[in-house]
C-alpha cells in the first residue's frame, strides 16, 4: 500500500465518521460503492448483513435514530483496510448503550465497498437495539 493509498483510505474513514456525526445521509451514500455491504454481529434490529449502498445508508440512519453518539477514539490501518475505533453511547427507553467497537472499512478507488463491525458487547447491543 503506498502512502497515497493509505492517506486516501484514512481520509475516507474520517469523512465517514464526520457524515455519521452530521447525520448527513446523502454524504454517507456518496462515500459508498453501489455494491457496498455492512455486517454487524448480534440478533437485534440492526444486526446482520445489508447489501447495497442504499441499504447501508439506511442502516446508518437507523442506528443514529436511536440517539447513538459516535465518539472516534482512533483510526487504525492494516495493509489493505482502515478501521474506526469508536465508543458508541446512547440512552433510550430506560436502556443504556456503552460499547467499544472497531468498524473496518474496505476502501477501493475512493469508495467504501464493505463495512464489518466488531463489538465489545454483543449482548448489550442486542438489549439496546431490541427487535420490534
Amino acid at each position: 500500500m503506498t502512502m497515497t493509498d493509505h492517506a486516501q483510505k484514512v481520509a475516507v474513514a474520517r469523512r465517514f465518521h464526520a457524515t455519521l456525526l452530521a447525520r448527513d445521509w446523502s454524504a454517507v451514500r456518496a462515500l459508498l460503492a453501489d455494491e457496498a455491504q455492512w455486517t454487524l454481529p448480534g440478533d437485534n434490529a440492526v444486526s446482520g448483513v445489508v447489501e447495497g449502498a442504499d441499504a447501508v445508508t439506511e442502516r446508518a440512519r437507523r442506528i443514529a435514530g436511536y440517539g447513538v453518539k459516535f465518539q472516534l477514539l482512533h483510526i487504525l490501518s492494516s495493509r489493505d483496510d482502515v478501521a474506526l475505533g469508536l465508543r458508541n453511547t446512547a440512552e433510550r427507553d430506560g436502556r443504556r448503550l456503552d460499547e467499544h467497537l472497531a468498524t473496518v472499512l474496505r476502501v477501493r478507488d475512493g469508495k467504501i465497498t464493505a463495512i464489518e463491525t466488531f463489538l465489545s458487547d454483543v449482548e448489550g447491543m442486542n438489549a439496546f437495539f431490541v427487535k420490534a
